[in-house]
This record gives C-alpha cells, sequence and structure tokens, in this order.
C-alpha cells in the first residue's frame, strides 16, 4: 500500500523546485494533498467534500492544491507553476485549473508543453493524440500580475497507480 506520505514528500519536492524559479523572498507556494470523501446526506443528497489523505491505496484519486502568495512589497509577473505528475500517478483528464493561468501539459518530461488537444506521442512507430496517462507535468502560467499580498490558486487530480 502506498501512502499519503510519499505523495507529499513527491508534492513538496516538485514545488519546492517550482518555487525556487521566482525572484527570492517573492512567492510563498504551498501545496496540499487530499482526497475526495463522498457522504450522503440524511436527505439522501451526496456531498463531496476534501479532506486530508491521510492514506491512499490504488486507485484512490488525489487532489493537488497549491497556493502561492506574493510576500513581497511588488506586484509580481512571468508566474510560472509547473508540477511534475510522479510515475505513480496518472492525471485525471479535464481536473486542472487555476484561474487566471493557461494550463498546459508536457509528455517529454517537461522539455515541452502545450494544450492537451495538441500533444502528440508516439507509439508503435506511429505518432497519436497524447491521452492523460501520458502527462508528465501540468503548467500553470499566469496571464496577469499578482499584486503585492495576493493569492493565485492551482490545482489538479490524479489517480494513485
Amino acid at each position: 500500500m502506498k501512502t499519503l506520505t510519499k505523495l507529499t514528500m513527491i508534492a513538496a519536492t516538485f514545488f519546492a523546485m517550482s518555487a525556487l524559479a521566482q525572484e527570492p523572498g517573492h512567492l510563498n507556494v504551498r501545496t496540499v494533498v487530499q482526497k475526495e470523501e463522498v457522504t450522503v446526506t440524511d436527505s439522501g443528497e451526496t456531498e463531496r467534500n476534501l479532506v486530508p489523505a491521510d492514506t491512499v491505496v490504488p486507485g484512490d484519486d488525489v487532489v493537488y492544491t497549491i497556493t502561492f502568495t506574493n510576500i513581497s512589497n511588488q506586484s509580481a509577473d512571468n508566474i510560472v507553476i509547473t508540477n511534475p505528475i510522479s510515475e505513480s500517478l496518472t492525471y485525471v483528464q479535464g481536473s486542472a485549473f487555476g484561474p487566471g493561468t493557461v494550463i498546459e501539459f508536457s509528455v517529454d518530461n517537461g522539455k515541452s508543453f502545450a494544450p492537451p488537444e495538441k500533444l502528440l506521442v508516439s507509439s508503435d512507430g506511429e505518432s497519436r493524440p497524447a491521452r492523460a496517462e501520458d502527462f508528465t507535468h501540468v503548467r500553470w502560467t499566469m496571464q496577469n500580475e499578482l499584486e503585492a499580498g495576493a493569492q493565485g490558486l492551482a490545482r489538479f487530480k490524479a489517480r494513485l497507480n
């Protein structure tokens, strides 16, 4: 059984590297790994809540939420958050979002990025459109400056293999 501890260490390492890409002291990047808990209320309605992923097993989905705060006294621009997707995870199609960002993916270990519909991979000597399981990285590029003290958000879901 794989545990959250391993996933948290992977996320912390990757996001620490993303934060270093910005000027020192400008961004505080925080990553939280959770899982979705589905409950049924007394009235029979289904509720979905994000809860700490104390333990995850193969087949479970985990949600990575990255918050980044501009801790300087100046606006920050050219903010790019890149998250490698561990080989033990498969990206869940359509789950990435980040307000005010352009979201792109890589299928070549972060060498190049494009929208999913423009990505191709070679399989058995033939080129085919990339699928979610081919994605190796997710990248969010902010389209506007992040004002001093402001916070941004990026999120995606992946399934533990």
